[in-house]
């Protein structure tokens, strides 16, 4: 460091001030005012509570002899008012919204037979009529997807020719919704017949009887159950299910809840050469989820979740939006899912309306000040500054951001300013699983459990994007330390993960 005059000897460095600038990591300025904004109340509130205190003990007992007697001659006010609370508080414990509670899910993992390695999926690919074009195409799709060699196509499609018939459908429904129900009533201990409401989401598969009557018909559920089948609502339909749920369960007292979410593969494979409706064949993979809710207060000493909030935005009312993911026939008839160009410019709106009406309910009240006073000077002072991007870290510990591929993951990881561990979940579901639709934030979720980092009252985020275009959250919280069940869908594998994936190598990231 230079001198500041001349003549003058420069200081040691032992006796040198530390520069805190350099030695002062502003993340942690931030935290000490966000804890301090949001204490405020409780630090302002302290000095009166001592000087209540203080007057309480010095009051004279003549004084609290005159109030015994002034009550005692006015007892039909103490008695109307005393009415009026009991009254209040009535009315307060019968309108207030019933608390959701997530008693377990569980995850469908298919059998390994039915893994499609990257070799095995090419060789199957071009004994199905693709050109060449759209061969190299699916290969460097399959190479940047962020896909391991050990997800799941259905059965009709390991067979060649494959064959892409209703009853291969229907065996690939069976198998999935069949096989999570199956291991979720073991681990529940809780019989079919108790099920009140049941909630199933599939986008692109919707027979006649439907998949909740292929289950009622299954598992022989009572015949006044509420239930309910959705369809072409893309992946963002798990998060649409669980909110259905929730607001059934605000209705019908002490019962429980089932929602199925899943896709189906089997007839709705492309085989044309189409580019744009090639890319789902890349990344969709089997897998789905069943998740058992209840509205009994007597189930939160087990349960491993309570429901906060959930927060549904949809862009249907803008064409773009609305056609960016769109099931169509190509030029030569075949019938696909085309993905637009625009697709993640419409998911980065649908997001940004999501998470202004996410924030004011999770955010602490620090980060809403800085967003509202960032908003002021540029809005009305006409400040030039960038807008204030809310710390959703200071309201989560853990982000379940659905694995739709790996430039939706490494869009929300630099738009919401997120660490790699906070997105571990996302890219581990992805290699390991695929893109499993409506079902891939339950998969990492189990993924998080695994590794043991759930604790009590931790807050969990699972956001999801589907056709439409929608953009869902969900918020839960944890009630107890979750560790994970007999079921998990990594028992087997998760001391392997994480694993640096092929795209991260390739993009140079780590």
């Amino acid at each position: 460091m230079p001198s500041g005059a001349a003549g003058e000897r420069s200081p040691s460095p032992h006796r040198r001030l530390p520069d805190f600038l350099q030695s002062v990591n502003l993340k942690y300025v931030k935290l000490g005012y966000h804890y301090l904004i949001t204490h405020l109340l409780t630090l302002l509130l302290l000095p009166l509570i001592a000087v209540t205190f203080l007057e309480a003990i010095q009051t004279d007992p003549d004084d609290i002899r005159q109030l015994w007697l002034h009550l005692q001659f006015n007892l039909v006010s103490v008695v109307s008012l005393s009415g009026l609370l009991v009254f209040a508080s009535t009315v307060y414990l019968l309108t207030r919204p019933r608390s959701i509670y997530l008693v377990d899910y569980s995850c469908y993992v298919p059998p390994p037979q039915l893994k499609a390695p990257y070799s095995e999926f090419m060789e199957h690919s071009k004994v199905c009529g693709f050109d060449d074009s759209a061969l190299e195409f699916q290969r460097k799709i399959l190479e940047r997807s962020g896909l391991g060699e050990e997800t799941y196509v259905p059965e009709a499609m390991h067979v060649i020719p494959p064959q892409p018939s209703m009853a291969n459908a229907r065996a690939e429904a069976e198998q999935v919704m069949f096989g999570a129900l199956d291991n979720l009533f073991a681990s529940t201990g809780v019989k079919p017949k108790d099920i009140g409401i049941l909630v199933v989401n599939c986008s692109l598969f919707n027979p006649t009887p439907s998949l909740s009557a292929m289950i009622i018909n299954k598992y022989k559920l009572r015949g006044n159950i509420k239930s309910y089948n959705l369809g072409g609502m893309g992946c963002s339909a798990g998060v649409i299910s669980v909110d259905l749920a929730r607001e059934l369960l605000q209705v019908h007292r002490a019962t429980y809840a089932v929602v199925v979410s899943t896709e189906n593969i089997t007839l709705n494979w492309y085989f044309g050469n189409r580019k744009s409706m090639l890319i789902p064949n890349c990344l969709f993979r089997v897998g789905g989820a069943a998740v058992l809710l209840s509205n009994r207060a007597s189930d939160k000493r087990r349960a491993k979740y309570e429901l906060v909030h959930t927060v549904r935005t949809h862009r249907g009312c803008d064409d773009r939006a609305f056609r960016c993911v769109y099931q169509e026939q190509d030029e030569t008839g075949k019938t696909g899912v085309s993905l637009s160009k625009d697709l993640m410019a419409i998911a980065g709106e649908a997001l940004k309306i999501n998470i202004t009406t996410l924030g004011p309910l999770v955010l602490p009240v620090s980060e809403q000040l800085l967003f509202f006073a960032t908003l002021v000077l540029k809005k009305v002072f006409k400040f030039k500054i960038k807008p204030y991007i809310p710390d959703f870290k200071l309201a989560f510990e853990h982000f379940c951001i659905h694995a739709g591929g790996r430039a939706v993951i490494d869009e929300l990881e630099m738009n919401l300013q997120l660490e790699p561990i906070h997105v571990e979940a996302s890219r581990m579901t992805l290699h390991r699983f695929g893109n499993t639709s409506s079902s891939s934030i339950w998969y990492e979720l189990a993924y998080i459990e695994s590794k043991g980092r759930i604790r009590k009252n931790h807050r969990i985020w699972q956001i999801a994007f589907g056709s439409g275009f929608k953009c869902n959250s969900a918020v839960w919280k944890a009630l107890r330390n979750v560790k994970a069940s007999v079921h998990n869908p990594w028992k087997d594998c998760i001391e392997r993960y994480p694993v640096v994936t092929v795209d991260q190598v390739l993009s140079g990231t780590n």
